[in-house]
C-alpha cells in the first residue's frame, strides 16, 4: 500500500521512468503524441479503475500509440488525483449551474465517495443472485451529485492539460528520436571501422 502511494525511489524517479520508455517508443512523434494525449485526457475522467481501458479505446480511435497512452495515464496518480478532481468537480459545478461547494470539502468527500458508490454496487451485484434487494438509489445520488458533474467538468480542463502535453512532447520526442538515431549510426560506423582495421590487421599478418 505504501508502495502505491510512494514507489521505490519516488514519483520522480518513477516519471523519468515513464519519459524514457515514451522517448522510446519506435513510433513517429506525432502518433506517440496522440496516444499521450488520450492517456493525459483519460486521468480527467471519473473512470477509476479503467483508465487503461478508457486511454487504449481513446488511442485507437485517434491513430495514437496505444502503449503511449497506457504510460501517459500515470499522469493520474496518488498525488494528482485529488487535485484532478477538485479542479474537474468545480468546473462541472459551474457548467451545470448547480451550487459550487468548497475545494476542502471537495478534496475530503471524493474518494469516500467513490469507495462507497462501488460498495453500493458491489452489492447490487451480489444482490441478484441471493434473497437480499438491491438499493440503487445511493448511486443515483452519487451519478447525480457526484460522478456526472465529474464527466462534464473534466472535459475541459483534461483537453487543456492533454493539448499541452501534445504539443510539449512532439519536439522532445523528435530531438530525442533524432539524436539517438546519429548515436546509433556513430556506433555502427564504429564498429564498422574497427571491424575494417581488424581485417587490414590480419592481412598484414598474412
Amino acid at each position: 500500500m505504501a508502495e502505491f502511494f510512494w514507489p521505490k525511489g519516488g514519483w520522480g524517479r518513477a516519471a523519468q521512468y515513464v519519459r524514457h520508455r515514451l522517448h522510446r517508443l519506435p513510433d513517429s512523434p506525432e502518433k506517440i503524441a496522440r496516444g499521450i494525449f488520450a492517456g493525459v485526457f483519460t486521468t480527467f475522467t471519473p473512470f477509476y479503475g479503467l483508465h487503461f481501458l478508457v486511454a487504449a479505446a481513446l488511442a485507437v480511435i485517434m491513430r495514437g500509440n496505444v502503449l503511449a497512452a497506457l504510460l501517459a495515464t500515470f499522469f493520474g496518480n496518488p498525488l494528482t488525483y485529488v487535485p484532478i478532481g477538485v479542479i474537474a468537480m468545480k468546473t462541472g459545478y459551474f457548467l451545470l449551474g448547480e451550487p459550487g461547494r468548497s475545494d476542502d470539502h471537495i478534496a475530503r468527500s471524493l474518494g469516500g465517495k467513490f469507495m462507497d458508490a462501488g460498495d453500493a454496487l458491489k452489492n447490487n451485484v451480489v444482490a441478484m443472485f441471493n434473497d437480499q434487494t438491491a438499493d440503487w438509489h445511493s448511486l443515483t445520488i452519487f451519478y447525480d451529485e457526484v460522478f456526472f458533474p465529474y464527466l462534464i467538468g473534466g472535459i475541459v480542463p483534461g483537453l487543456i492539460a492533454a493539448l499541452v502535453c501534445y504539443f510539449l512532447s512532439v519536439p522532445l520526442i523528435r530531438a530525442y528520436q533524432k539524436r539517438r538515431s546519429g548515436a546509433i549510426k556513430a556506433k555502427l560506423a564504429a564498429l564498422k571501422a574497427k571491424g575494417k582495421r581488424q581485417v587490414e590487421a590480419r592481412q598484414k599478418s598474412d
